[in-house]
């Protein structure tokens, strides 16, 4: 089975974990019983070790097409010929009873005689545990050796078979007749499907993303696209701790064939925060009171240990995310090492305490107070951050080349003083604001001072060199520069000189920065976003529209980015990426507001 591009892959979840479903019907990605658990399904990392659940028609030459029931995280699979029509519905049951964790999978013949093939061959624990497998009264029951990996079971309208470490099965339908496939935990499945409980489960599952999804404010242009990007955005989050990974899955290369294989399957407070403020854009304020659930009871967890903040977590909360190599997998498209954990969780990167407190400010401004205990724990941050701002770290990238004074970094601190004493003016909120004061004015100094280049008309990436990042374009949009002021128009050219090519725009460049990896990679998405954001904010705003149009021809065909493109058009990185989907709300947002002649938003 050879690799498919991986803007072939639809995404369906359940507010716990997510499956990656290949337009050719293949179930290819799939991690049990969470997000960041080990894969059942994985030949997206390994496609012949890997594991997957195939089910389609058997006849070749047809055409395919996949879409999502009309503002839902439903897909559709359709395979289409001149003597047959045949789909297969995908999606994991979100319901207010309970929690099922489950695959369902319909398989439907529109017209025609459809004969379909399903295998079912799961690879537990990356593929790193051996499986029984039996069949009780028509189920099949997969049992792993390692007792850590849950038993699993997949129930069926149809005769199962085993074949090898897996079960297949041949069958044929006509006219309007479905068979339906039901894949979850073994102490919780049962052998016999009802098939009045999936038509339900199926119905309310419709029902709640679209509720969710009609509460959005937002109505202006690409709403199409917006609203899949905050359904995206949604899949991503934990119903049970309110927080939100970056992607949904790991090890896929941000270069074919190189070594930055990363796992995406956590929680980064910089992409939770910035998710927090793309919902809050959109009127969505429920997942703000879930993610600040959850971040109180991380900075809990923190107020004991000397640091204030780790840079990401794992879903529930966890700090060890520790990074290892799966060598016995190929990798996707034999990008190797395939890596699970990360060890970036233990990097210093300050930036992550101006994303948390620009996300405290937005919470507080349009939703509830920050509680009392809650701000002295901020203080107790703050302090800390007054004694380190200056020092240097690895920054917004995770470079692995040793620590530097990034601009970005810098910058964010400024947001984490900056919003905290308008949190505080604003709620009359006790702080010590003369210190705070004093730290906000002294970044700004530092950045005008040892981040300006005079020499190439430019704010750097780091201090002492002229080498720039992404990271930069974020100045103006949080409001520390005026989108206009000379110094960032002059800088934005350079941005835009350096980095950009067209619509596409690289974080940095690797021979300028060396981030201590060999290689390339991709153009970054969300940096292309940004770019979009600070060209309408300079009143650039038909260009800003060209590139904005340009780069949503790039989503894949349900509207989902990965985290990069490569130079052929294909899409790299770990999918879909959270990060990307809430620059392109951002973008989106502003550049409409712009078109349609509204004037730039005050600042209060």
């Amino acid at each position: 089975m050879p690799f498919k591009p991986i803007e072939d892959y639809g995404v369906i979840g359940d507010l716990c974990t997510a499956a990656l479903v290949a337009m050719d019907g293949s179930i290819d990605f799939f991690c049990y019983p969470s997000f960041d658990s080990p894969t059942i399904f994985g030949a997206l990392l390994d496609n012949e070790r890997g594991g997957s659940f195939e089910l389609k028609p058997r006849m070749d030459g047809l055409e395919l097409k996949q879409l999502y029931s009309d503002e839902t995280n439903v897909l559709v699979t359709r395979f289409l010929s001149n003597c047959v029509a045949a789909e297969v519905v995908d999606f994991m049951p979100v319901t207010v009873e309970k929690q099922k964790n489950q695959i369902v999978r319909v398989a439907k013949s529109i017209h025609g005689e459809a004969h379909f093939e399903l295998s079912c061959r799961p690879a537990f624990d990356y593929a790193r545990a051996c499986h029984e497998v039996r069949l009780e009264n028509g189920s099949a029951v997969f049992l792993p050796a390692n007792s850590a990996c849950p038993a699993m079971r997949l129930s069926a309208t149809v005769p199962l078979e085993i074949t090898g470490n897996g079960v297949t099965a041949r069958f044929t339908l006509r006219n309007n007749e479905s068979a339906m496939f039901i894949f979850g935990a073994a102490k919780d499945s049962s052998p016999q499907i009802d098939c009045n409980t999936v038509y339900r489960d199926l119905t309310d599952t419709l029902s709640y993303w679209r509720a969710w999804i009609s509460k959005s404010t937002y109505k202006g242009r690409w709403r199409e696209a917006v609203n899949r990007s905050a359904l995206v955005l949604k899949l991503l989050t934990t119903r049970e701790h309110g927080s939100l990974v970056a992607a949904a899955t790991c090890g896929l290369p941000e270069l074919l064939g190189g070594a930055r294989n990363w796992d995406y399957r956590f929680v980064w407070l910089r992409d939770a925060a910035f998710t927090l403020y793309a919902f809050m854009r959109l009127g969505l304020r429920e997942e703000a009171e879930s993610f600040w659930r959850w971040l109180r009871a991380v900075l809990q967890q923190e107020a004991q240990h000397e640091r204030p903040l780790q840079i990401m977590y794992g879903v529930d909360g966890r700090r060890d995310l520790k990074e290892m190599q799966l060598d016995h997998l190929s990798g996707y498209r034999h990008s190797q090492p395939v890596r699970i954990g990360n060890n970036a969780w233990d990097q210093l990167q300050l930036d992550v305490y101006g994303e948390l407190m620009d996300a405290v400010y937005l919470y507080s401004k349009y939703g509830h107070s920050v509680p009392y205990e809650g701000w002295q724990r901020l203080k107790r941050m703050l302090e800390w951050l007054g004694e380190n701002w200056n020092q240097p770290d690895e920054g917004i990238w995770e470079v692995r080349g040793g620590r530097k004074h990034f601009l970005h970094s810098r910058l964010m601190c400024w947001v984490a003083f900056d919003r905290a004493i308008r949190l505080a003016n604003k709620r009359s909120l006790s702080a010590p604001l003369r210190e705070w004061y004093h730290h906000r004015d002294a970044i700004v100094e530092d950045i005008h001072y040892n981040f300006w280049n005079d020499e190439i008309k430019s704010f750097v990436r780091d201090k002492g060199s002229k080498a720039l990042d992404g990271g930069i374009l974020l100045m103006p949009l949080m409001r520390f520069i005026s989108p206009v002021d000379p110094r960032w128009l002059s800088t934005l050219g350079a941005i835009e000189k350096s980095l950009a090519e067209d619509s596409f725009v690289y974080r940095y460049r690797n021979e300028e920065s060396h981030d201590g990896l060999d290689g390339e990679e991709g153009s970054f998405t969300c940096c292309g976003f940004w770019f979009v954001e600070c060209l309408a904010r300079a009143n650039q705003v038909i260009k800003a529209r060209q590139f904005f149009e340009k780069l949503l021809a790039h989503a894949n065909h349900v509207g989902l980015f990965s985290e990069e493109i490569g130079r052929d058009g294909h899409q790299l990185g770990n999918y879909p990426q959270a990060l990307t989907h809430l620059a392109l709300i951002s973008a989106a947002f502003y550049l409409d507001r712009r078109l349609s002649g509204a004037a730039p938003e005050a600042w209060a």
